[in-house]
């Protein structure tokens, strides 16, 4: 599995899935069209840009095209890179038909085909990729910091969220990767929350 340092952008829950089966990188989803309504998630786009940039792979489709489109004009275009998957006709395994083009999108592509569309779109990989030296914040350090697993640390989480000017509907474990990309284990300590 390949270490990215850029962040990836991909429609849905199910291209993470199948991309995170492949590298080891932070993955955003735009929940499809949702992003177009969700400020929030377009700071957090922007934000995630300016620190480690942008990998946008969407689906093949006219839908991902927009969608791509869209995230070229809410985020820097010098912070952004674009990875292209193929047309590849067919259905999904776990859909009952082919959407409405035929065409496969991100999820229903081999790990090979996903890998070789990042390396193209330029991806910095492995050894390239460490943004912070040391150990990486973990589940134990959310919980030692009492924003996971206790009393009181769904509102402390929501706090830290609030204070960062991130998404309010992000799980712990989307926090996590954030935090990761965002800062090192030692800024983590340093927080005040």
């Amino acid at each position: 599995m390949h270490k990215i340092k850029e962040v990836i952008v991909v429609e849905g829950r199910y291209d993470k899935n199948a991309l995170s089966q492949v590298v080891d990188a932070v993955i955003l989803e735009t929940s499809g069209f949702g992003i177009f309504n969700n400020g929030q998630k377009q700071k957090l786009l922007r934000t995630m840009a300016e620190k480690r940039g942008l990998i946008v792979m969407t689906d093949s489709d006219s839908a991902g095209f927009v969608i791509r489109n869209f995230i070229k004009c809410c985020v820097d275009p010098k912070l952004v890179k674009h990875a292209y998957i193929p047309d590849v006709y067919g259905k999904e395994k776990r859909k009952s038909q082919a959407s409405r083009e035929g065409k496969l999108g991100v999820e229903g592509m081999r790990p090979k085909i996903l890998l070789d569309a990042l390396i193209r779109a330029g991806a910095t990989l492995d050894e390239q990729s460490r943004v912070h030296t040391g150990p990486s914040i973990t589940k134990a350090d959310m919980f030692a910091r009492g924003l996971s697993g206790g009393e009181g640390s769904a509102a402390r989480r929501a706090a830290l969220i609030r204070k960062l000017d991130l998404p309010e509907h992000m799980t712990a474990d989307a926090l996590l990767d954030v935090l990761n990309a965002l800062m090192s284990r030692e800024e983590f300590y340093e927080l005040r929350l």
